[in-house]
């Protein structure tokens, strides 16, 4: 899930323009989904789901990323390895498959399986935005932690999760016997992202950021300043490993995005959690749904 004004204004009301004749629009197990044309790129897509913006895809060129936390991740999956390297990359959550074609793009030999549960619209979207054949990418139909839980344990350099049911993180995604899971199917250098949506005052952010601390020893996380401030609601990337992390790159990168973001680590990171607790199973909670004015 990504915040519409990312985009300027005179995008918006071109893409307004051209909404009733080129509109993709269909009801999927999610809500309505909607593939709008992007006015300045001939064949780039956002996909909504009840009006929620999920994805950006450019089908000329996937290695561009549009929306601000889709450009985090892919910083995330450049800094995972060196460049070109293959990764065996699991994403939990398809949306419009954007950063498995990033993937695909950047690092042509890598293998990677996307798991999305919304039957649904994975046949809109591969039917609308058709992916490489060339590309090794396959996507399951499955809910995130049941496919998790089938993988075997070192499988993956790399798991990204980026799930949304009705604009809300399910709750048996948050917790720290999911991210066991996550961490017994990574690589023992391999790295976790997230894409996490909070508002003020931030105590479902910050218990995130204390239940990855429990399981992995290593964070970092990346979001417009203004939502660290708990100043309005959006988008924070959280990345965890069992080895350091790259946060040199990762600030370097970050800071010089069209849309700047900030990278807190080690005893910044430690303080802006503010004593959080880890979330378990028994008293999990979805994430908090977005105000009306996230989207506008």
């Amino acid at each position: 899930m990504a915040r519409a004004n990312d985009r300027t204004a005179r995008q918006k009301g071109g893409r307004r323009a051209r909404r009733s004749a080129a509109l993709v629009a269909e009801d999927v197990e999610g809500g309505r989904a909607e593939l709008v044309p992007d006015p300045d790129r001939p064949h780039a897509w956002s996909l909504l789901l009840d009006g929620a913006p999920q994805s950006h895809v450019d089908l000329d060129d996937p290695a561009y990323l549009d929306f601000a936390y889709q450009r985090r991740l892919g910083h995330v999956i450049d800094l995972a390895a060196p460049a070109g390297r293959p990764l065996h990359v699991l994403h939990l959550g398809g949306g419009a498959f954007t950063l498995a074609r990033y993937t695909a793009a950047t690092r042509p030999r890598a293998t990677q399986q996307v798991v999305e549960r919304d039957a649904a619209l994975v046949a809109l979207v591969r039917r609308a935005l058709p992916l490489d054949p060339g590309a090794r990418i396959r996507v399951r139909c499955a809910d995130a932690r049941a496919a998790l839980a089938k993988l075997p344990d070192g499988w993956a350099d790399l798991v990204i999760t980026d799930v949304f049911s009705a604009a809300r993180t399910p709750a048996h995604l948050t917790t720290t016997e999911f991210l066991t899971e996550v961490r017994r199917v990574l690589t023992p250098a391999g790295h976790y992202a997230a894409n996490l949506a909070d508002g003020p005052p931030l105590t479902h952010l910050r218990g995130q950021i204390a239940t990855a601390a429990g399981v992995f020893p290593e964070l970092a996380l990346v979001a417009d300043p203004a939502v660290l401030r708990g100043k309005r609601f959006g988008n924070a990337v959280l990345l965890a490993s069992a080895r350091p992390l790259p946060v040199a790159d990762l600030t370097r990168r970050a800071a010089a995005d069209p849309h700047p973001g900030r990278v807190e680590h080690g005893k910044s990171l430690t303080d802006f959690t503010g004593g959080a607790r880890p979330v378990h199973d028994s008293g999990a909670t979805a994430s908090p749904a977005p105000p009306p004015s996230a989207f506008t």
